[in-house]
């Protein structure tokens, strides 16, 4: 298929990419810059995408947002964080339903954070929306989608649970303190975590694009989430180190605000719609993903 991917620099981007074009397919990058080669297709997220540029593309895969976690909830990162996603969709969207032919099919970037906290409740994609700022932000940017889905195309959101590699995000930032044997649960640990390999993001993702039968909302997470203890210890003892440590709630709230609320927040989310579509993880469980991972950082 010929594939254009918004935030293709990114963790889950560049992974994909590389992916897909390793299978064969031709990818178009979305890049906020001018355009250097008929690779990429220049766009401003905030103001609008010829649809014309869209021609010859048979799907979309958007992963386009500011980082969640990167920064203090201020009412300016919040704006921003809602601009990031809620703007570039709908902008996306929009050309996507003008655009001839129609691509056939948008993958659209979401998260998890829809459900809120959910407790030990173990949620799946009939779950209802949670309140404050992250379900709100989610719903939203989801509906932003809609222009595309009523034009015809099928659009499903991947609402992406806690990405692990050793390349970024969480776990990368983690590595270095708990080989330090710095680790320490957050909180109380008992909050739950739900997670995804990189490897399987990707696999998902690339599953989503060619499963006709698969639209709206699709968890990608982990068929087991764990609580955060449990990450805590699985992660020490891959790495050989003691885990000795908690952060209090209360250092956490102080050092990181609002923020903090998210952190300490539980998840158990399920991927109904994957396992029932016959997907196959391959990294079930979390002492399998984060052995691979760890292995594959040290053979690189």
């Amino acid at each position: 298929m010929r594939i254009a991917v918004s935030g293709a620099s990114g963790l889950i981007g560049t992974a994909l990419t590389a992916e897909l074009a390793a299978a064969g397919d031709d990818v178009v990058r979305l890049v906020r810059r001018e355009a250097r080669s008929g690779a990429e297709v220049s766009w401003d997220p905030s103001s609008g995408l010829d649809p014309a540029t869209l021609t010859s593309i048979e799907a979309v895969v958007h992963l386009s947002g500011a980082p969640i976690a990167a920064k203090r909830w201020t009412p300016a990162r919040k704006a921003e964080l809602r601009a990031s996603r809620i703007t570039s969709t709908r902008t996306l969207a929009t050309a996507m339903a003008a655009a001839a032919p129609l691509p056939r099919v948008l993958i659209c970037g979401s998260a998890i954070g829809y459900y809120g906290d959910t407790g030990d409740l173990a949620v799946d994609e009939s779950g209802q929306a949670g309140a404050g700022f992250l379900p709100d932000l989610v719903r939203d940017w989801e509906a932003a989608a809609e222009p595309a889905a009523a034009a015809g195309v099928r659009v499903a959101c991947i609402r992406t649970g806690v990405v692990l590699a050793a390349e970024g995000g969480m776990l990368a930032r983690l590595l270095l303190p708990f080989k330090l044997g710095l680790g320490a649960k957050i909180g109380s640990g008992s909050q739950y975590l739900s997670w995804i390999s990189l490897t399987d993001e990707v696999r998902a993702i690339k599953f989503a694009l060619d499963q006709n039968d698969i639209s709206g909302p699709v968890n990608l997470t982990a068929p087991e989430p764990v609580t955060n203890a449990e990450f805590t210890k699985a992660l020490a003892k891959v790495l050989g180190r003691p885990s000795l440590f908690s952060l209090p709630s209360p250092v956490l709230s102080a050092a990181l605000g609002e923020l903090a609320s998210e952190l300490l927040a539980s998840a158990r989310v399920v991927p109904a719609k994957l396992v029932h579509a016959g997907f196959s993880f391959r990294d079930p469980d979390i002492r399998t993903a984060l052995t691979t991972i760890v292995a594959a950082r040290r053979a690189g």
